[in-house]
């Protein structure tokens, strides 16, 4: 199978079998589920027939079958929704630092096929301006889920300390929102962002969306992996 596309099929099992988890309180999801993390992080090695990977998943699957009845289990289910969205706001977010070009700028300027420092200045400030929301919108996610997080019963973090948080949600909705919703947030944010570009700028080559898509996969493997660093 395609390593990128068995990356994006293990991807989109995460959040199902996190919420089925956290709404039956089954610990053997749980553990399927922090499992596909360390497959979705070590698909590529594990393509690549590497004995280090292999003895990895083998390790965590041993560990996460031993810890099922644990009371850590829950615990660590309630960390990738905050860590996450957490580790890409500030993937974003050190691009903003002086001396660094904004993420958005250098995708925009793959697109716009020039260097990001020759971008319009409309386009420039918009592209920095954009950068900088995405880091917060996602610096918020993840600290809307931790606070959940806490307060969620009857795997919450205060609860399993042994405190009975004052206020309280419910284990599944902490769930649907930390697994489910936070994508249609993301999703949000990128529909009415696509509508205000193409209203900003009107004359880019990339006015409709499937367009936009091509556009993006035609950057190319070598453009993705310099952007990534």
């Amino acid at each position: 199978m395609n390593v990128a596309l068995a990356r994006l099929l293990l991807s989109a099992a995460y959040p199902l079998l996190a919420h089925a988890a956290s709404a039956t309180h089954d610990p053997r999801l749980a553990a399927l589920a922090l499992l596909d993390i360390v497959l979705i992080l070590l698909v590529l090695p594990l393509a690549q027939r590497r004995a280090g990977a292999w003895l990895t998943v083998a390790g965590a699957t041993a560990l996460l079958w031993w810890m099922q009845h644990s009371v850590l289990l829950p615990v660590l289910l309630l960390l990738p929704p905050v860590l996450f969205p957490w580790l890409v706001a500030w993937w974003f977010a050190r691009t903003l630092l002086p001396g660094r070009v904004p993420l958005i700028s250098r995708i925009v300027g793959g697109l716009e096929g020039c260097a990001p420092a020759d971008l319009a200045p409309p386009l420039k400030s918009y592209t920095r301006g954009l950068t900088r929301l995405w880091a917060i919108v996602l610096a918020g996610i993840g600290l809307a889920n931790l606070l959940l997080g806490i307060i969620a019963v009857p795997d919450g973090l205060l609860v399993r300390l042994g405190y009975t948080p004052v206020v309280t949600v419910p284990q599944v909705m902490w769930s649907l929102f930390a697994n489910m919703l936070d994508y249609g947030v993301a999703g949000l944010l990128m529909a009415v962002e696509y509508l205000v570009r193409i209203r900003l700028f009107p004359d880019r080559p990339y006015r409709s969306f499937p367009q936009f898509i091509r556009r993006l996969g035609a950057l190319g493997p070598a453009f993705w992996r310099d952007v990534m660093r």
